[in-house]
């Protein structure tokens, strides 16, 4: 297969081979609700998925049927002509078709259109089995290049080679942009030890157009500070522009994705760095998106209390489903070692963890309701990461080389790569709606502390203005009084306005359950089956039901993914002690 004609159209291909593993049902699942979301559609409505032939895909019944995989492709295609394309259904079909001439199987696939940014694309999404069912395995170089081929020739045959005035304008465009470009690329395979050498005028005029584009651009990267003319027509180029370049393409692209979130609202805009935040962000998720469509790894807009608005990246483990827009959040960095990291370093012998001797120090300690096997797999999956990252060395199968300052370098691997990122859901309930609601609101929060930290402008400044209509609710409630223009709680209005809001959705439970239901007491020891966790304005609740009655108890990040196992928890003011099984503590 060649390398393609300067003159076929362009088009950027991006393909992630997904190793599913135990959570494979999960993460295809949740990719595929990402692609449907609403407002991806040309017409602005939500992502509709289709297949070979049917236009209307059943996304539940092609993650069914991909419950074995081993693997998936995750492929973006974008078309630098997709608008004049128009139809990418048609384009993506023949394309998937191509494909399966070339690997010579049948290949089960599902795809979603996407028309929400200034490039469209496709995302499609194919089964890791060939028509036999055996693992479909495709070529290193036919993902590095093939597939991008098999798309340009195809664009090029639906609206025909680029003239020479559409390569020349496209190329024209590059000389100012700030991102990683194809003229730039051209810099880089010319450049012969550092330098690049434009002293040759070209005889032919297509050659002397593109010197000048060349210079062109070198000029340009001059004035960035990423070049210099060392002498006439031979020019150095910094080792790192490539990196600087790319990462203002992206910033470029995130300012752009910020603008769009508020319109011609004026924001002064932040990007939180999670390697040096010093203060946590509170604020407004304004808009959530996927900053890495193949990698699922997230971010939000977050319009902060203090007046800005803030980019926040998000680490992949982080579901994006679970904030909410409009939803309350602050987000913090946790810098501190991981107890895993700790535990693996004080495993290790002679520099070297076993997960044979961790199973068996952890048969031997495991308390009631403990999985030892589901608990070393945990410290592999956080040593697969390390590895990755480059700390620890597998040398054999349940063997791996590890550092004496493992705990130390798995933090600041963790600073890097943002995992040490926690976003807190503070609310639901959008601000707004807060105002005149029984139930102990975020709102009332601020109110208790008396608006500290808040601003002036953007959100800050709203919040201020509702402060004022929520204060007057409460006292027309006679929850509190107003003094010296100051909003004074009444004795145990929190506690009560909690009560009555968990009071009135315990009832809609009852409801449905036929069970009773049982507030719980400070300082009591409340156990049950946890059934699920719900929202209220006074913040999110897990269910506890002994099978009788039920309680409504705080809610904490532990109790994920803990559904249906026995728990017990005593509340005491703000604090919850969560216990598995009635005999491990959890979190306090």
């Amino acid at each position: 297969m060649g390398h393609g004609k300067a003159t076929n159209r362009r088009v950027a291909v991006k393909i992630r081979v997904v190793r599913l593993g135990s959570t494979g049902l999960k993460s295809i699942g949740n990719h595929l609700r990402y692609l449907e979301r609403a407002g991806v559609s040309r017409e602005g409505g939500p992502g509709q998925a289709y297949g070979p032939q049917a236009e209307t895909a059943d996304a539940a019944a092609f993650v069914a049927a991909g419950a074995g995989d081993r693997h998936q492709f995750r492929v973006i295609v974008s078309p630098e002509d997709a608008t004049e394309i128009g139809d990418l259904r048609s384009y993506t079909r023949r394309l998937m078709g191509r494909l399966e001439q070339d690997l010579g199987t049948r290949l089960e696939w599902i795809a979603v259109d996407h028309w929400d940014t200034d490039d469209p694309h496709t995302h499609v999404v194919i089964r890791g089995r060939d028509e036999s069912g055996r693992d479909l395995v495709i070529a290193r170089d036919y993902i590095s290049h093939g597939m991008r081929l098999r798309a340009a020739e195809l664009a090029t045959e639906w609206l025909g080679p680029r003239s020479e005035r559409e390569i020349q304008a496209s190329l024209t465009r590059e000389i100012s942009q700030d991102r990683w470009t194809s003229l730039d690329r051209s810099l880089q395979r010319l450049a012969q030890d550092g330098h690049v050498d434009l002293r040759i005028v070209p005889a032919e005029a297509v050659g002397r157009f593109r010197r000048s584009l060349m210079i062109g651009r070198l000029q340009q990267l001059r004035q960035m500070g990423m070049a210099r003319e060392a002498a006439p027509s031979v020019w150095t180029i910094d080792p790192r522009a490539e990196q600087t370049l790319r990462d203002l393409g992206e910033r470029g692209d995130i300012i752009r994705t910020m603008q769009r979130a508020f319109g011609t609202e004026r924001r002064q805009f932040a990007f939180f760095d999670a390697a040096a935040a010093a203060q946590p962000v509170v604020g407004r998720i304004a808009a959530k998106g996927l900053a890495d469509e193949l990698q699922d790894r997230g971010y939000l807009i977050v319009d902060g209390l203090e007046g800005r608005a803030h980019h926040v990246a998000l680490p992949a483990r982080i579901d994006l489903s679970e904030l909410p827009v409009g939803g309350i959040v602050a987000v913090r960095v946790r810098d501190g070692v991981r107890s895993s990291d700790q535990t693996i370093a004080a495993l290790a012998t002679d520099g070297h963890y076993r997960t044979a001797r961790h199973l068996t120090v952890a048969r031997l300690s495991a308390r009631p309701g403990q999985d030892p096997d589901a608990f070393v797999t945990a410290h592999v999956r956080r040593l697969e990461a390390l590895r990755r990252a480059g700390v620890v060395e597998r040398v054999a199968d349940g063997v791996w080389r590890v550092p004496p300052d493992l705990p130390e370098r798995g933090r600041l691997f963790d600073l890097r790569d943002g995992n040490n990122l926690e976003v807190e859901l503070k609310s639901v309930l959008p601000v707004e709606r807060q105002v005149r609601v029984i139930g102990a609101t975020w709102l009332d929060q601020q109110l208790v502390t008396g608006g500290a930290g808040i601003g002036t402008q953007g959100f800050g400044g709203e919040v201020r203005s509702l402060l004022a209509t929520r204060g007057a609710f409460l006292v027309e409630h006679q929850l509190a009084e107003s003094r010296d223009g100051h909003v004074v709680f009444a004795r145990d209005a929190i506690a009560r306005l909690r009560q009555r809001d968990l009071a009135a959705g315990a009832a809609k439970i009852a409801a449905e359950t036929g069970r009773t239901y049982r507030p719980f007491r400070e300082g009591q020891a409340i156990s049950g089956t946890y059934r699920r966790a719900m929202w209220f304005a006074s913040g999110q609740f897990a269910v506890l039901d002994d099978g009788r009655g039920f309680s409504l108890v705080p809610w904490r990040p532990v109790l994920a993914g803990r559904e249906g196992q026995a728990m017990s928890a005593i509340v005491r003011g703000d604090s919850v002690t969560w216990q598995l099984g009635r005999q491990r503590t959890l979190s306090r």
